[in-house]
């Protein structure tokens, strides 16, 4: 584990405490990518690291949303939580699935109770159905990504594009990954097709079109061999 993560202080939005966060070195070798851009990595599953967790007061989120300033009441709120609870957050350089699985809970919970961003909320929930994914859990793994797809459409109602480097071509190609990947396909070609039919994202986002375009004829494909 050494090969592929470092140790280093950050201090909590929350608690103000500096803590040990683990990263992950960038250089690590791609197996394949699946339809909603869950990447395979050989000999290393990075995903397991992606939430950073204060080994102080138990606050959990992405580095993102870790390294901002969070807004007074949100932070209020978490805070307020915090006392009411006690978190024995034991740091350990090598996560588990069940910690890694654990890890994702907690920042949900989080987001849940500051009610975060909607893109936030999908975005977390489909990274915890891909850990199930890893552990072969399909039950849970497309329990996790239904949620997602719930919490991008709504994002798409309600958040102004770019959110958290994603555009709205982008979520709805990600909509229509996930129903491909649930064999919902008739929900899949309602998102791909508002891809499609719209030129000026064609022009704006040439491979998010090509993939919709691609998975498209999977999803033909696919329908053909049922």
């Amino acid at each position: 584990m050494v090969d592929y993560t470092f140790v280093v202080e950050k201090m909590c939005p929350i608690c103000t405490k500096d803590t040990r966060i683990i990263k992950t070195r960038s250089r690590l070798m791609v197996e394949k990518t699946d339809e909603d851009y869950c990447v395979h990595y050989k000999g290393f599953n990075p995903y397991y690291y992606k939430i950073w967790i204060c080994e102080n007061c138990g606050f959990a989120a992405d580095e993102k949303t870790f390294l901002s300033v969070l807004p007074k009441k949100q932070r209020a709120a978490i805070w307020d939580f915090l006392q009411s609870k006690h978190f024995d957050i034991e740091f350990s350089e090598t996560r588990t699935f069940p910690d890694a699985v654990a890890s994702y809970q907690l920042a949900l919970a989080y987001q849940d109770l500051i009610n975060g961003s909607p893109c936030k909320r999908a975005t977390l929930n489909l990274n915890l159905a891909w850990m199930y994914r890893f552990n072969d859990d399909h039950e849970k793994e497309q329990e996790y990504m239904l949620k997602a797809a719930e919490f991008y459409d709504r994002s798409l109602s309600t958040e102004r594009y770019p959110v958290d480097g994603m555009s709205d071509g982008s979520v709805l190609y990600v909509i229509g990954a996930i129903y491909y990947r649930l064999g919902l396909f008739e929900k899949c070609t309602q998102y791909l097709s508002r891809i499609i039919s719209d030129q000026d994202l064609r022009s704006r986002e040439p491979r998010v079109y090509d993939k919709a375009r691609d998975l498209w004829g999977d999803v033909r494909a696919a329908k053909k061999s049922r």
